[in-house]
């Protein structure tokens, strides 16, 4: 193979407005930002991305460039270690641990493409597709919009859909369960209803609005304390029926695995745009996974889809509306959840994605 030393790093930002007003338990926005990294080596271009700030690109122009210039492209690994090592002192959790993620992502994406294999076949693949579930159910959502959107996932054959619950910091529990309510009576009894509080809770609130819900057949309760509260969540998983998840700002295998020993979660999350990019991801999945735990992956659903393919314990990943949107906005090469699957292309390289440079323009900041 010709030189396949990594030659150029470079990264643009694109803030992109959301299509209403949206809201969760503890935060609220109305626009989302996506971090792009491409990294360049035998003239052949990956690329990886984040959703953070735009600080998250200073850190790759101003630190991680340099770091991973000159590495060759198949040595991933290696990369991801110098990184690290590189922003040890500005903290790796965070705008850092962001920055370090995209262009792991885009380094994993180089390296497939320049050997001309889909990521999951370089990977290796345990399974052709990997299940989905709907995401979105914004508490700042009217019932109709709820409905509609609900309604669009069951339409799909959408198996399982997720809804945002603990609306101003838990204040308003009557609410939650009302949505949850109008929830269930929108999707049926076959489609399983997943609540995120997004850390909204008390832990004895959180047992006490799943009881009052015992009727729902909640599945799965995310974050109903915060994620750094590993008591709390192992007391709400040791008192409700639905499965207890968290670990969505996981940022190394260290946190995964006190999050485990703990037993705080039934399933565990990870995000490859946070946790160190896919590099980081399949570490959380082989740390959860000696736990006897299953892996989901978070948000960004074409950046996790190959890598949740590989492996075993892949429960399912997030078909998040906010970044659904920007990625069939952005890239071409996005996937289909029809029958509540996405089956990632065999005949793309690397992601299977395209930036559409042109489309994104105008959504440009740095």
């Amino acid at each position: 193979m010709a030189d396949d030393s990594v030659t150029a790093v470079e990264t643009s930002v694109y803030t992109i407005p959301t299509d209403a007003p949206e809201a969760d338990g503890t935060l609220s926005w109305d626009s989302t930002t996506l971090v792009l990294v491409s990294v360049q080596a035998g003239g052949v271009t990956g690329l990886g991305y984040t959703y953070g700030p735009p600080a998250c690109a200073h850190v790759v122009r101003d630190t991680l460039a340099a770091v991973v210039t000159g590495v060759s492209a198949m040595d991933v690994p290696a990369a991801a270690g110098a990184m690290r090592d590189a922003v040890r002192n500005m903290g790796y959790g965070g705008v850092a641990g962001y920055a370090c993620s995209a262009v792991d992502i885009a380094l994993w994406d180089l390296k497939a493409r320049l050997l001309g294999l889909p990521l999951q076949a370089l990977l290796g693949a345990t399974r052709p597709q990997v299940e989905v579930y709907g995401s979105g159910g914004f508490v700042s959502y009217g019932p109709d919009r709820l409905r509609d959107q609900l309604a669009g996932w069951v339409d799909d054959g959408i198996g399982r859909v997720k809804i945002k619950i603990g609306e101003d910091r838990g204040r308003n529990p009557r609410r939650d369960l009302d949505r949850m309510r109008q929830a269930r009576e929108t999707i049926g009894e076959d489609v399983e209803l997943f609540v995120d509080a997004n850390g909204a809770y008390s832990a004895a609130q959180a047992v006490r609005v799943m009881a009052a819900a015992s009727d729902l057949d909640v599945r799965w309760l995310e974050e109903p304390v915060s994620s750094d509260d590993l008591e709390g969540l192992a007391m709400v998983r040791r008192r409700v029926s639905a499965d207890v998840a968290a670990g969505e700002y996981a940022t190394d295998p260290h946190y995964v695995r006190r999050m485990c020993q703990a037993g705080a979660v039934d399933c565990m999350q990870a995000d490859a745009t946070r946790c160190g990019g896919i590099t980081g991801w399949l570490e959380a999945a082989a740390v959860a996974g000696a736990f006897g735990l299953d892996i989901s992956a978070h948000c960004a659903p074409h950046v996790h889809a190959q890598a949740a393919t590989a492996v075993r314990t892949g429960r399912h990943l997030e078909w998040f509306h906010d970044h659904v949107r920007i990625e069939r906005m952005l890239f071409d090469g996005v996937l289909d959840p029809h029958g509540g699957v996405v089956t990632p292309a065999s005949d793309w390289p690397g992601l299977g994605l395209v930036f559409k440079a042109a489309d994104a323009e105008e959504y440009r900041v740095g």
